[in-house]
């Protein structure tokens, strides 16, 4: 695979056509990135007799590593105002319709839709991008702006609009694209868009509980454990959340015990479950609150520098599944 610290550069280059850009969205795109591509490695292997793409292609790694920062990026396009409400709107269409950006300072935008559309291996996962771009636009804009309303959201429709903002399907359609997954037809069946769900919940859930404490000393109202103490403040918040995430799990590993999904989707669904063990807990700004990590998410810059880097921390990928664990059953 691709050198990480070659993949980083190749990232941030691309990153310096955007407006508020930062080193930490490369760098925190490229090792969860090079954690999943990890994972999922012998399967994309299997998979490349049929599709004839190599896992190992620099150019998709790359346009993986992009994708994902862009998501980044977008996060912190709403949570810290890093651009103006006008521009978001111009990137949204751009990104979430495939139309021309004319306002200067997001040339990236449309290099990146340019590249993956030339890319594809089914025009249709393309088009789902679009469409789950979109939606994680709109669930970032309706989150940031609940979060500052006089009424809160309840539990359930905090949830609701968390499955699309913590991006999960925005991440499995572009390795579908990239690499030939047959994403657009394994969501014509049931099973799939309930795994689909089931994962994004849990990805909101694990996201909103390893972040507590940071989002709560950054006055960032827009969490699953903040929400129901603003509503029920002697309410035992975090093992209400905690069971919640253990019965999403038991109910995912269920329907992928119980259905058969090609490969890589087992490895790459249990890749994307133990990202609160694999990937938040080594995060050096982005997801720790701790003293290692600094109170605080380092600050983006108006655009990405041209300095030194610092080194990738490593992630771990060796981790023993448990004897629950999802298998793939092709």
């Amino acid at each position: 695979m691709i050198q990480t610290e070659r993949a980083l550069q190749q990232v941030l280059e691309w990153g310096r056509s955007l407006i508020g850009f930062a080193d930490e969205h490369a760098v925190e795109a490229v090792r969860g990135g090079h954690y999943i591509l990890q994972r999922i490695q012998p399967s994309l292997r299997d998979t490349s007799a049929r599709t004839g793409r190599d896992p190992q292609d620099e150019t998709l790694i790359v346009a993986f590593y992009r994708e994902l920062a862009l998501l980044f990026w977008l996060d912190d396009c709403n949570d810290l105002g890093l651009i103006a409400p006008e521009q978001r709107a111009a990137v949204e269409q751009a990104l979430g319709q495939g139309v021309p950006c004319a306002l200067p300072g997001f040339e990236g935008c449309a290099v990146l839709r340019a590249s993956l559309a030339a890319l594809a291996y089914d025009r249709r996962d393309y088009a789902q991008l679009l469409d789950d771009t979109w939606c994680y636009c709109a669930a970032l804009r309706a989150g940031h702006a609940q979060a500052e309303a006089a009424e809160r959201w309840s539990y359930a429709e905090y949830l609701h609009n968390g499955i699309d903002s913590i991006a999960y399907t925005n991440v499995f359609c572009c390795l579908s694209l990239l690499w030939g997954l047959d994403m657009a037809t394994l969501r014509a069946r049931p099973a799939f868009r309930e795994v689909l769900r089931l994962i994004s919940t849990i990805g909101r859930l694990q996201n909103d509980l390893h972040g507590l404490d940071k989002d709560r000393s950054a006055g960032e109202a827009d969490n699953a454990a903040i929400l129901l103490l603003q509503r029920y403040p002697v309410m035992p918040v975090v093992e209400f959340l905690n069971d919640e995430l253990a019965g999403h799990t038991r109910m995912l590993h269920r329907v992928m015990s119980e259905e058969r999904f090609p490969a890589p989707w087992g490895p790459l669904i249990e890749a994307m479950a133990a990202l609160r063990a694999q990937y938040y807990q080594t995060s050096t700004s982005r997801y720790r609150s701790d003293a290692a990590g600094g109170g605080q998410r380092a600050p983006a810059l108006t655009r990405s520098g041209g300095g030194g880097v610092r080194a990738l921390p490593s992630v771990r990928s060796d981790a023993t599944p448990s004897a629950d664990s999802m298998e793939e059953r092709a």
